[in-house]
């Protein structure tokens, strides 16, 4: 147990780390969890640092213990201090790549970025951005997540891009853990449910394509990439069980707007309150 008078070196001693530093230290312990604690020079008495088994390398995605060993000496950046928990919390890719880290840490929220499309994958898309060093383990430094690739729904991701197109998207924010670029390209466009709720009222008929059935309704497109719910219990006037009994998919019908949520972009429609002659 370490004693009181310990407990406020260390405190004196993280007093004098701040984020973006860079440390060294010795790796004291391989942890059950992938991570790996390192005393880090200034205070070698116990491991205040922590290096997370997703901040270890962006090449080598591997266990720790192929990474680093007990009694191995690293260079790692500062990327967080908790004062209360006595930890500082670090990464060893941010000095294996320097020049990928530094792009990225100069990159600011809501810039616009260019590039080409390198490869579409099932959990999303790569980007190889115009500026900047290259990614040493993905085909390109930017990723779209598939929700940021389009307001529209889709099947597949290759409805929206395809491999060598270029495109031009908004930077989320930095991803330390893969050294990434996280893009939208969905936000160079506007939202059309913004567009769309500007122009309707609670009431207004419209006239819809059914996209989707689901147990508790059907989904239908209003307007190109609005879709609303039309609930199980305002899809008919008798009450039904599944949606399949009463409509299917692509056919077309007449719905009123119940209720817009613009803040959690969602639209809820019915077909029992649509007055006859009213379209």
């Amino acid at each position: 147990m370490y004693e009181a008078s310990d407990d406020q070196a260390a405190q004196a001693f993280l007093a004098t780390v701040h984020i973006g530093d860079h440390c060294g230290g010795t790796v004291t312990e391989l942890t059950r969890d992938g991570a790996v604690a390192v005393a880090l020079d200034g205070f070698p008495g116990r491991p205040l640092g922590v290096i997370g088994p997703l901040d270890l390398s962006w090449v080598r995605f591997a266990v720790a213990a192929r990474v680093v060993e007990v009694g191995q000496r690293v260079t790692a950046e500062v990327i967080a201090v908790d004062r209360d928990a006595g930890r500082v919390r670090l990464s060893m890719a941010a000095t294996e790549n320097p020049r990928l880290w530094t792009f990225l840490k100069g990159l600011r929220r809501g810039e616009v970025l260019s590039g080409v499309i390198a490869s579409i994958e099932s959990f999303g898309v790569f980007v190889a951005l115009d500026e900047g060093p290259g990614h040493p383990a993905f085909p390109g430094v930017g990723f779209i997540s598939y929700s940021g690739l389009s307001w529209c729904r889709f099947d597949a991701a290759s409805d929206i891009v395809r491999v060598g197109q270029r495109v031009s998207c908004e930077f989320l924010g930095f991803d330390t853990s893969n050294g990434e670029a996280r893009l939208s390209l969905k936000a160079m466009q506007p939202d059309p449910f913004q567009v769309f709720a500007d122009s309707v009222r609670e009431g207004r008929v419209l006239c819809g394509r059914v996209t989707k059935l689901v147990p508790f309704g059907v989904f239908v497109e209003v307007a190109d990439g609005v879709e609303g719910l039309v609930h199980l219990r305002e899809l008919t006037e008798v009450p039904v069980e599944a949606p399949e009994e009463v409509v299917r998919v692509g056919e077309k019908l007449a719905v009123a707007v119940v209720e817009v949520d613009r803040e959690r972009r969602r639209l809820a429609l019915s077909r029992r309150q649509v007055v006859p002659g009213s379209w």
